[in-house]
């Protein structure tokens, strides 16, 4: 007698299945609503086709649409596959490469046929119904296993050279897994190969939840040296109203665009010759100073001490960090050279030349060695800790220029930086005050965000007694913050902490949605050790601090975009560039608004005026594109009885106040968030 399968269900119930029996034989057994719904299998904690047989006992739970992340990740890939099978369908010769699945949907790398230009967004349309007439035809998606020499055999000849050396590079052991699209072998059927998981068949898809948005140039294997793809982007959803939201969502992102934004605003600008760094224009680097003001007040109320350290160091000091090892490519090096001059101070060659003993610094990547350095100073006690060392610190990182975006993504930045040095016992306790800092400099800003603790990567520093403790100590700190719970987001992310610490991250979301990393703390133990860190204990002996790296804005320039786009251009009246416009309906009202402006400057209101000959119309919407709060417009009628015409950006209707009133209201609204609660227990 055949020994049944014992296929354990999440509500701890059994069920006996025979030998070769799949997931979907077990929802059939459930039910045929079950049976329905049910797109695909985790077992044994990995997600599989719904009809891979089962390989021997184990523990199942099935995915349906109701288990989004799951069902994205599936719908999406299998999206990727239709999309490669149209396009070889549509233009015979192309070769494909690889397609996975991405946040918001799907791309696929793929040569076009020698015949043919590369692929364009003129191929779009036609790519596009003829995905939809594969996913009509509810082609079967059918798992086979194959030798490796078949498989190899079977891209040479039909000329799919990328697959063929892909395939060649998978270790030996390995099952080289293919997908079928149609029955095996059949008339029409099209293969590729793959790891899987897929979806049953193509029906399973909506053939109205996906849109091709784009093409874009790609090397084979990410190497510029390699042949060159064309990249085919789509966005894949799990039905028609979806991917209606997420291409609205795309449409207000376009219209929130940090950088069409601040060119509108005259904010900021980027150019060539400083690929990476931002040239910040006087009102976007008023903000700027908001910020910086606004954190420096934050950070002295919670016990910080500022510093300023050098931007470059010797590469040697980069070399006992870990840095140099770890992030060497990202860093900019320069020799320790004076270069050659003529009698006349000229260069004598465009590039000096080096020697090859010459020393070497590095422009920081970041701050924190150089604060290790400060803590080293003098003899520090038990007595003294913690002591929480902050800089706006000026860093470097050498991205690709292909990675840049903006404020988002930049080479040169500036940080909201700091590291608390600390005893082991005073862990948990500063963890827990920063948790409460932070919250309090997001609530001012208006975000919702959700608390995430990055585990251990797989490469890292220091012992496994070290990360058990320090994984620990964040938990204990999130908890006792009262934020270790779903109204929090609270979750726990393998793998992604930082080579020396795991990490609690604040990720913000949006007006429109989005999620943003910004803040962190890690606790770190690595550091201390390996750049020989002490203080004295109470024992008189020796004793490593711990020392936290934390950062709440991240860095000012990446938290500015966040902000422009959050709130559209619309800053809060306390970060406004200029707050106040004054203008005039005609000229004899000149001297007047020009007395409405002194009393505003006077009042510490960042304001302007527009005297100018043109029609109040004209004025209204030129500063409401540059995103000014408030305008007051005054004419004769105004100047005489002593009052302003207000309009608020995104009203309709305007206010008519006296001069006093309306200088009250926009002075309650410029002061900062830290600021209101003091002023009005001043005013009291």
């Amino acid at each position: 007698m055949t020994e049944l399968l014992k296929i354990s269900l999440p509500d701890g119930s059994v069920r006996e299945m025979e030998p070769g029996s799949t997931p979907y034989d077990v929802a059939a057994a459930i039910g045929p609503g079950l049976a329905k719904a049910a797109i695909a299998a985790r077992v044994d904690g990995e997600v599989r086709d719904i009809g891979r047989p089962f390989d021997g006992d184990a523990e199942l739970a099935l995915i349906t649409a109701r288990d989004e992340a799951d069902a994205l990740e599936l719908a999406r890939h299998d999206f990727a596959h239709v999309l490669a099978e149209a396009v070889q369908a549509l233009y015979p010769g192309t070769q494909i490469t690889f397609g996975p699945a991405t946040d918001d949907g799907f791309y696929y790398d793929v040569k076009a046929p020698d015949s043919r230009e590369p692929f364009s967004s003129e191929d779009l349309p036609a790519i596009e119904e003829k995905m939809r007439e594969i996913i009509r035809a509810d082609k079967p998606l059918v798992r086979e296993v194959w030798s490796r020499a078949d498989l190899i055999a079977k891209w040479e000849a039909e000329g799919e050279v990328f697959k063929a050396e892909w395939a060649q590079e998978l270790p030996e052991n390995e099952d080289l897994t293919v997908y079928w699209s149609g029955e095996p072998g059949s008339e029409g059927a099209w293969l590729d190969m793959c790891r899987g998981p897929h979806l049953a068949s193509t029906g399973k898809l909506d053939p109205d939840a996906f849109k091709l948005m784009r093409v874009a140039g790609a090397y084979w294997r990410g190497d510029q040296r390699n042949p060159q793809l064309t990249r085919i982007y789509g966005t894949g959803w799990l039905n028609k109203k979806q991917l209606k939201q997420h291409l609205h969502n795309l449409e207000e992102a376009a219209k929130r665009d940090h950088r069409k934004l601040g060119k509108e605003m005259d904010l900021f600008h980027l150019q060539e010759e400083a690929h990476g760094s931002v040239f910040w224009h006087p009102k976007g680097y008023m903000i700027w100073r908001e910020l910086e003001a606004y954190m420096r007040r934050k950070m002295d109320a919670a016990g910080y001490q500022e510093i300023k350290t050098p931007q470059v160091m010797d590469v040697r000091q980069w070399e006992q960090s870990g840095h140099w090892g770890k992030y060497a490519e990202n860093m900019f090096a320069v020799p320790d050279i004076v270069p050659e001059v003529d009698e006349g101070g000229d260069a004598v060659s465009a590039a000096p030349a080096v020697a090859d003993d010459a020393r070497w610094m590095a422009i920081k990547p970041m701050n924190c060695p150089a604060h290790v350095l400060v803590f080293k100073q003098g003899i520090t006690s038990y007595k003294d800790l913690p002591i929480r060392l902050g800089e706006m610190g000026c860093c470097h990182r050498n991205e690709p220029h292909g990675a840049l975006h903006g404020l988002m993504r930049v080479r040169q930045f500036t940080q909201d930086d700091a590291h608390i040095f600390c005893t082991e016992a005073q862990v948990v306790e500063e963890v827990r005050a920063f948790c409460k800092l932070a919250d309090s400099v997001y609530q001012d800003f208006g975000f919702d965000y959700h608390v995430k603790l990055a585990l251990r990567p797989e490469k890292r520093f220091g012992s496994e007694a070290d990360w058990d403790k320090a994984e620990q100590e964040l938990r204990d700190a999130v908890a006792e913050a009262g934020m270790a719970n779903d109204e929090y987001g609270w979750e726990e992310l393998p793998g992604e902490g930082a080579f020396y610490a795991p990490k609690l991250e604040w990720h913000l979301t949006d007006a429109i949605g989005r999620t943003w990393q910004v803040g962190t703390i890690q606790g770190d133990r690595v550091l201390p050790d390996r750049l020989d860190a002490t203080y004295i204990g109470e024992d008189g002996g020796r004793h490593r601090p711990v020392m936290l790296h934390r950062a709440i804005f991240g860095s000012y320039e990446r938290f500015i975009g966040i902000l422009i786009e959050h709130f559209a251009g619309r800053l809060p009246v306390w970060l406004a560039p200029t707050q106040v416009v004054v203008a005039t309906i005609t000229s004899d009202a000149d001297e007047y608004g020009q007395k409405v402006a002194d009393k505003l400057a006077t009042a510490g209101i960042r304001v302007e005026t527009d005297f100018r000959n043109e029609k109040i119309n004209y004025k209204v919407r030129e500063h409401s594109l540059a995103k000014v709060p408030h305008m007051m417009v005054v004419g004769m009628r105004e100047a005489e009885e002593g009052t302003v015409a207000m309009r608020t950006l995104g009203e309709k209707q305007q206010q008519v106040l006296s001069l006093e009133d309306a200088l009250a209201q926009v002075s309650a609204e410029a002061t900062p968030p830290d600021l209101r609660g003091t002023e009005d227990s001043a005013a009291a």
